[in-house]
């Protein structure tokens, strides 16, 4: 289920322990007995009572997939990627700059730094950064079941765990390195709490003129105008914001493609299903469509 460098960074929800592997069952075990299950599809469940919300349907992590493996958010991917690689370059992940938590006995090889998507969805972003960052192992969380069956599978190096952001992280002190945060909730101060000094918080939000062609013509629901000002009032307290960077394309989809992006955000719960695909069908093809986010890095205060 777990890498052992990923595993050694994991808390019980319950207790605030750490986490082994049980060798009777499938699962993980803090010394209080706390225990949890790890799913047939390779994500361990460290979800405590119930979640207020059930995350993404399977119809919109399908609808994801088939969006993202096409290629046409990897603009998102490249950019996590490069930018991750220059904080490990700057910060000396897993190096110079190491936490006495993260320090091996001697003569043993250092631990792995770790990369956490915090609303990981399928885990596409993570792999990306996986890939950039050889010598690190991932973690993806989020609260929808469906989502983590494929973000288990995304890369060797990642591992998945059910969790709700909004909630105490199952996470050490000081254990990320890297914390991406694509599209979803922050929670600022767990993620103060769990990120190394040296790390870095990744945050991707859309731009005022993200997806702006289908926003009059589809009905969706627009940007926020004071997006940027809400991201850095949540987060202000706990991070410094380090830079910021624009990045976007120009999409070319066809009718199926723009249903299904309309199907993985979260315009897919306020929209009319029959009204939506008939103004989808009006469109003539290919759809041009613009692709606008921005890329924030903070580090811990």
């Amino acid at each position: 289920m777990t890498n052992i460098d990923v595993l050694r960074h994991l808390r019980c929800p319950v207790c605030g322990l750490g986490l082994t592997a049980n060798e009777a069952t499938p699962g993980v075990r803090c010394p209080r007995g706390h225990s949890f299950d790890v799913a047939r599809q390779g994500y361990v469940n460290l979800l405590t009572g119930r979640a207020p919300h059930a995350g993404d349907s399977v119809e919109m992590v399908t609808a994801r997939e088939e969006f993202l493996t096409a290629g046409h958010y990897d603009l998102i991917s490249a950019a996590l990627a490069e930018a991750a690689l220059a904080e490990e370059a700057t910060a000396q992940v897993g190096a110079a700059h190491s936490t006495p938590d993260d320090m091996t006995p001697a003569g043993r090889t250092p631990y792995a730094p770790l990369v956490v998507d915090a609303g990981a969805g399928t885990g596409r972003h993570l792999a990306a950064v996986l890939d950039a960052l050889p010598a690190a192992v991932g973690l993806a969380l989020d609260v929808s079941k469906p989502a983590l069956r494929r973000a288990a599978r995304a890369h060797p190096r990642a591992s998945a765990a059910l969790a709700d952001t909004w909630r105490p992280l199952p996470l050490a002190d000081a254990s990320v390195a890297v914390l991406l945060n694509v599209f979803a909730p922050r929670n600022g101060p767990e993620f103060r709490r769990v990120l190394r000094p040296d790390g870095a918080l990744l945050v991707v939000t859309p731009a005022a003129d993200h997806l702006t062609e289908l926003v009059g013509q589809l009905d969706l629901l627009r940007v926020d105008p004071d997006k940027a000002d809400r991201v850095a009032g949540s987060l202000g307290q706990h991070f410094e914001p380090v830079r910021e960077s624009a990045h976007g394309g120009e999409l070319r989809l066809t009718r199926q493609e723009v249903h299904t992006l309309v199907g993985m955000g979260p315009s897919a719960w306020h929209t009319d299903p029959g009204r939506l695909a008939d103004r989808i069908a009006a469109l003539p093809e290919p759809v041009t469509v613009t692709a606008s986010v921005r890329l924030a890095v903070y580090r811990p205060r």
